[in-house]
Order: C-alpha cells, then sequence, then structure tokens
C-alpha cells in the first residue's frame, strides 16, 4: 500500500532507521514490497512484520524475505494484542488510509511509539499549482487527480493539530525537502514530513 520505492522517498528510510533502536520489534502497516523492513532489519537487527493487502505486494515481501500479514489496516490490527511492538510505521501510507483516527490509535494501541511518514501538501510547489487551478503533481504526489490513491492530503500545521486534539504526543519531527532537512517555514518549504509519536500520557 505504500509508495516508499522512488529515491526521493528513501530520505525518510534514514531518518526512520535514526530513530529505531537496534533490536526492535517493528511492524509497518501497509509495507508494500517490504522494501523499508529489510532497510530496518539490515541496519538496525529489527524483528517484526509487515501489513499489507496487495497481493503482488505481499509475494513481493516474500521475496523480499519480510514477514508480512495480508490484512486490510482500515479494519484494524486485532491480530495483535496490546505493546506488541516497539514501534508501528506507517511510511508514505497515511494520506491513503480512510480512517486516519483509527489507525493511528490502533498504532499506539499495538506499538509503544508511532512514526508516520506523509507528503506536506502545504509545501510551496504545491500551492502554486492549486492556484493556477490545478492538482499538485510532484515527487511526492506522483499521481494525476483521476488515478490518485490519495484519500486525505494534509499538511504539516493540519497533522500536528490532529495530534494535539486525539490525544498524540509528538516526540520528533523532520521535515525533508530533496532529501535535506528544512528548518525553516517547514510548513512552506518542506515536501515531505516524518513525525514520531506516542500517547499522550
Amino acid at each position: 500500500m505504500n509508495v516508499n520505492a522512488n529515491s526521493v522517498q528513501r530520505a525518510d528510510f534514514t531518518a526512520i532507521a535514526a530513530w529505531v533502536k537496534p533490536g526492535s520489534r517493528v511492524l509497518d502497516l501497509g509495507c508494500g514490497d517490504g522494501t523499508l523492513l529489510r532497510y530496518l532489519k539490515e541496519r538496525r537487527n529489527i524483528s517484526g512484520y509487515g501489513v499489507e493487502i496487495d497481493d503482488e505486494s505481499v509475494l513481493a515481501c516474500v521475496r523480499n524475505g519480510v514477514s508480512v500479514v495480508q490484512n486490510d489496516l482500515e479494519r484494524g490490527l486485532s491480530g495483535f494484542e496490546d505493546g506488541s511492538f516497539d514501534y508501528v510505521i506507517l511510511s508514505q501510507t497515511l494520506q491513503l488510509v480512510r480512517s486516519s483516527e483509527r489507525v493511528i490509535r490502533e498504532m499506539l494501541r499495538v506499538g509503544r511509539e508511532g512514526i508516520v511518514t506523509f507528503p506536506n501538501f502545504g509545501y510551496w510547489r504545491n500551492r502554486v499549482q492549486v492556484l493556477v487551478g490545478r492538482m499538485p503533481v510532484s515527487d511526492n504526489l506522483p499521481y494525476q487527480w483521476f488515478e490518485t490513491p490519495n484519500i486525505h492530503l494534509c499538511t504539516i500545521r493540519d497533522f500536528e493539530e490532529f495530534c494535539r486534539g486525539h490525544g498524540v504526543r509528538i516526540l520528533e519531527r523532520i521535515v525533508m525537502r530533496n532529501g535535506s532537512t528544512v528548518g525553516l517555514l517547514p510548513n512552506l518549504r518542506g515536501s515531505l514530513a516524518v513525525y514520531r509519536f506516542e500517547k499522550a500520557r
């Protein structure tokens, strides 16, 4: 389900790996072909599973040596007990799910911490395309409006307001553009957001 195969999106792998402690148990939701889990196994010696619904992607996970459960994450994670994982990751998938609130709630039920990455709809190039009357198309939003799998696009500000209103405590944030970290005016200048969070205490 996730779209983490192209070179721009690979930049978030490095950020995620830096946050994941060696030997951790990880669940990757919408894991696609398992590339991220394989990357984390090689660099952080993690163990864990991917959750993916697409048949071809599940087969690709098996070929990549990644343990995968075929399931629709929109229906919840009832197959996993509370606190089963150290980290639950949703990489380039948040914008594809129908019930963002439910998915994030389930992430924090089965995992100690959550990590999400998503394209920032507030990025200035996206704003310019909207201003001239077009839906944005970019490296992080590569689809035309009529073929996009994206359901809920959001900005950095939107996501942070969501977290404040839903009992989610943000631990760390990295905003990127073309693989480089953006510090100044991130909601305007950053095209990809990466967050680590936990349930608010």
